[in-house]
């Protein structure tokens, strides 16, 4: 017989270790088992009541995937069992190459379909120089979609919401881009839920440093998207070579073909990715980004 205070739920909101699930409809603080935090939102979980609203969460399913980031020492959960991750970026204030290429990296890596979302197009000065930045990752085959949250709601509406029908996604980005604005567009009542899920993790007024889940149920089942704080940094120290090579799209074609099957595609000669680089069917910046991700990855801690 199954523990008739055993719940499943999924977890909607994170703030250090203190978690927000929802089963059924109603929502549970709940506290991991000694120390691990190894919860992500979008998990789904089995959880113990300790009384009508709180629980402890006692197993974490298995995920279809993990997207998360790292430095030289630790590890950061994004999110569990996405299927989809959208890169915001505006036509202002700029955004940085970097973020963009690694999030693209991290999406590969983990078995989840990107997108970018171009918002802010009616700041119409620098759109034309902002599509000329983004050729790069159209033409890896990652779709750029067109909006302006503010401007034209409706329209944007309109590009969003076939996209997000049935999928997990989250959205990501820097700050300054946008992504609150699409958020409340896509999830009228956000401010509340924001403010009712600081209450019940207790986080006091830091309601951007949390990342949080809100189900889209008008979109279909399954339909959620993840809002996460935005970030300047993303690293991925836990991508190992094997993995690196693979989660670069425009090197595919060319793996297998080095001379050495042990090329780390950096000064060998020979090795098929440096002559793609050389007779530019890679772009340079990519290589270059591979390059710093590999030495990355040598430097791990944990």
């Amino acid at each position: 017989m199954s523990n008739p205070t055993q719940l499943r739920a999924i977890i909607i909101a994170a703030h250090g270790r203190h978690y927000l699930a929802e089963a059924d409809g109603a929502k549970l603080q709940c506290v991991t088992r000694g120390k691990k935090t190894n919860v992500a939102v979008g998990d789904q979980v089995r959880i113990t009541l300790t009384s009508p609203d709180q629980g402890v969460i006692d197993k974490i399913e298995e995920r279809k995937t993990l997207l998360y980031r790292s430095d030289q020492y630790k590890s950061k959960l994004l999110a569990a069992n996405l299927t989809q991750l959208f890169i915001v970026v505006a036509t202002e204030p700029g955004f940085a190459d970097d973020l963009v290429s690694r999030s693209l990296v991290a999406a590969e890596a983990a078995g989840i379909t990107a997108r970018l979302i171009l918002n802010k197009t009616d700041v119409t000065e620098s759109l034309a120089r902002t599509r000329e930045r983004l050729q790069p990752y159209a033409s890896l085959g990652y779709p750029v979609h067109e909006v302006s949250a503010k401007a034209k709601p409706d329209e944007a509406l309109a590009v969003l919401k076939p996209l997000l029908a049935g999928q997990s996604s989250i959205l990501i980005g820097q700050s300054g881009m946008g992504k609150s604005s699409l958020i409340n567009l896509l999830v009228p009542d956000a401010d509340i839920a924001v403010r009712e899920i600081s209450a019940a993790l207790d986080t006091g007024k830091h309601t951007t440093t949390f990342t949080r889940l809100y189900q889209l149920p008008e979109l279909g089942p399954d339909s959620s998207i993840i809002d996460s704080p935005g970030f300047q940094e993303f690293g991925l120290y836990h991508l190992s070579e094997g993995m690196l090579e693979r989660a670069f799209v425009d090197f595919e074609p060319y793996l297998g073909q080095c001379k050495f099957y042990n090329c780390r595609h950096l000064i060998e000669p020979q090795c098929a990715i440096l002559t793609a680089v050389a007779e530019g069917k890679i772009a340079k910046m990519r290589h270059t980004l591979y390059g710093q991700l590999l030495h990355e990855s040598s430097q791990t801690l944990y």
